[in-house]
């Protein structure tokens, strides 16, 4: 079994993990992927038996089996668009903060890679959301598609479609399209429902919008999603999954589930209900703390 890791040495405090792994892999006698740029960051991991490098991130994943993440979510989001095109299984190690996707602590290393080793765990599919502009340009989203103030304090203008019919015109700080797995991310803070991963829909929540009235929407995600730009002085920015887009004209974005996913690796003893207790201490009773 070849595993890889992604990992970004420079945000991350991952030397620690990242050794483990490698021990792991040298006790065990797997075959570890690491690309250059990590190589050249930690020089002494190039002795270990289990190591090969490899060019680039993408050539380590396609080569793998298993691939490993080590951050937080940011290098999950990171890694889930590396390995659309590869289906292959991704296991998040957090060294980050809260880790919705990245929840194997590095204290359990040693137990995941056992448990993946030996064919131990389940795969939890993550649609992606694909988004296409004006020119025919493709983008996609494992969290989410943001549309949000450029360098102004006054709101901004978007009208939205659901299947060629108008929902509104949102009036409001900015609009979030979010998948399942980015209904904990931005859209939790902005006030949006949490969604089940899996579940075939998309939600729509504006960003402090003008009319409190306005609420976020759940809609099937089979079909499209329209965003238009109605500023005059084009005052929106988009972006995916937290990378902005620079543009020079008013925006017009079909939004609607893609055919890529991601594939988490899921341990015996993790579901989702338990993240999400774990993550956001649901049931915490302080008088006990």
């Amino acid at each position: 079994m070849k595993f890889s890791i992604i990992a970004n040495p420079d945000k991350y405090s991952i030397k620690e993990p990242f050794f483990n792994v490698i021990e792991w892999c040298n006790v065990n006698g797997k075959t570890l992927l690491i690309n250059r740029k990590i190589a050249d960051y930690f020089p002494e991991a190039i002795k270990a038996p289990s190591v090969r490098i490899v060019a680039d991130e993408k050539r380590s994943v396609s080569d793998a089996d298993i691939v490993i993440a080590i951050g937080g979510d940011g290098t999950m989001l990171h890694t889930a668009h590396i390995v659309k095109e590869y289906k292959t299984p991704v296991l998040g190690i957090n060294t980050g903060k809260l880790g919705f996707m990245a929840n194997v602590q590095p204290s359990e290393i040693e137990s995941a890679l056992s448990h993946v080793s030996g064919g131990q765990y389940r795969v939890d599919r993550r649609n992606m959301l694909q988004a296409t502009d004006g020119i025919g340009k493709t983008y996609y989203a494992l969290n989410e598609f943001l549309f949000s103030k450029r360098d102004s304090s006054s709101m901004i203008s978007l009208e939205v479609e659901y299947d060629g019919e108008l929902i509104n015109n949102y009036w409001a700080d900015g609009l979030i399209v979010s998948s399942p797995t980015g209904s904990t991310a931005y859209n939790l803070s902005a006030g949006g429902p949490i969604v089940l991963p899996g579940t075939p829909v998309m939600v729509l929540t504006p960003i402090n919008p003008h009319t409190l009235t306005t609420r976020p929407l759940v809609l099937p995600s089979d079909r499209t999603i329209t965003v238009r730009s109605t500023d005059e002085n084009d005052n929106v920015l988009f972006s995916y999954d937290g990378i902005v887009l620079p543009h020079n004209s008013k925006l017009d974005i079909n939004i609607i589930q893609s055919d890529f996913s991601v594939y988490l690796i899921q341990l015996p003893d993790q579901n989702y209900f338990e993240t999400l207790r774990n993550k956001l201490m649901w049931g915490l009773d302080k008088r006990k703390i």
